[in-house]
Order: structure tokens, then sequence, then C-alpha cells
């Protein structure tokens, strides 16, 4: 399975950069043909201009994010790892996904239309990976901005039977090794389970 990984965090060092490698060594050894974007090694931009937000109507990427947006279209699985922060994805997975899952990419509006139609029907899974520093009770009280993004904005522009999966661990500011440990080892066990 063509698989897109997209990996946020600014340090290499990070629980979250194991995290990522866990994800990336299972789905290879699970046969799928994987690509990997590190928006912060890359130093993508998040920022949607002015000119994006005027000729944002117009179909097509900004110039500068167009082999994003063509990979958007290569994959049958998207992976998004990062940590939550304030009860979402960071600022620039954010903006990745303003900039690169705009009109002509992610959706479409056609003539006399009601509503914006999919154009990632190419996207049949969608999994999340992500990291809490509060507990699982304190998240589903802010209401898990990240799952529903994946669950509700990002799947509804991908196949229509687009499958959305929910890899979380909570309370990791407080864990030990051994609960990291563990979370790796659940994150492998998942994703082996989908096949290339």
């Amino acid at each position: 399975m063509n698989t897109l990984v997209i990996y946020c965090h600014p340090d290499a060092g990070s629980f979250t950069a194991a995290v990522k490698d866990v994800v990336v060594e299972t789905l290879r050894t699970g046969g799928h043909d994987v690509r990997v974007r590190d928006l912060y090694d890359e130093r993508f931009d998040p920022r949607f201009s002015a000119e994006e937000r005027r000729t944002h109507m117009s179909p097509g990427p900004h110039a500068s994010v167009t082999a994003h947006a063509e990979e958007l279209h290569w994959c049958r699985h998207l992976v998004l790892v990062y940590p939550t922060w304030w009860s979402g994805p960071p600022a620039m997975l954010k903006g990745w996904m303003d900039r690169v899952w705009v009109r002509g990419v992610a959706w479409d509006f056609l003539p006399g239309a009601k509503r914006v139609s999919a154009r990632l029907t190419n996207v049949r899974r969608i999994t999340t990976v992500t990291t809490h520093g509060s507990s699982k009770w304190v998240n589903a009280l802010e209401g898990e901005g990240g799952k529903r993004t994946a669950s509700r904005a990002l799947r509804a522009v991908c196949h229509r039977f687009a499958r959305t999966s929910w890899i979380a661990m909570y309370n990791v500011d407080t864990s030990t090794p051994e609960q990291r440990e563990s979370f790796l080892g659940t994150v492998r066990g998942k994703l082996a389970r989908i096949k290339g």
C-alpha cells in the first residue's frame, strides 16, 4: 500500500521521533511503499499567505507545496505522527493542512453544488499516532480536537469508505520508560495488522 507519513516534531531526539521510527519500520516490514515527510526538517512554511487566501477558490495548490499535493494523490494510506499540544496538532501540521488540502487537491466545488466534493478518493485509510501530556479524561473534556480533525474533516474529502484509526498515548509527561516502550509495542501491533 502506498503510505505517506507526515511527521511533525521539532526535536529529533523526542519520544515522538521514536514513535515515527517505529511507524516507518513497521509499515515497511509489512510491505508498504512508505514516503516520509518531516515538516520541521524540511522547514515547511505553515503560513497561509494573503496571496493563497485571495486565490483559495482557484483549483490547485501554491507552487511551493505542489510536491506535497502530489504525494497526497499518490498515497492510499495517510499516517499523521505528532504530539498533541493545546488540544490539537502543532501549528506546523495545521498549516500543512491549510496549505495542501486545498481546492483542486483535497476537494472541489462544482457549479451548482451546495457542498464540496471529495478529491482524495485514493485515500482509503487515515491513521493518527499521537501523544498527550494529560489524561484521556482531560482530552475528552477538551473535545479531542486532533481526533475530530482526522476522523471528520480530513476523512470527509477522502474515499467514501475511508477508515480512521486513532493510536494515542496519554499522560506521556509523567510516563515511565516501561510505559513508553509498551506504547511503542502497541503502535507496532496495530500497524502490523494493516497489510500493504
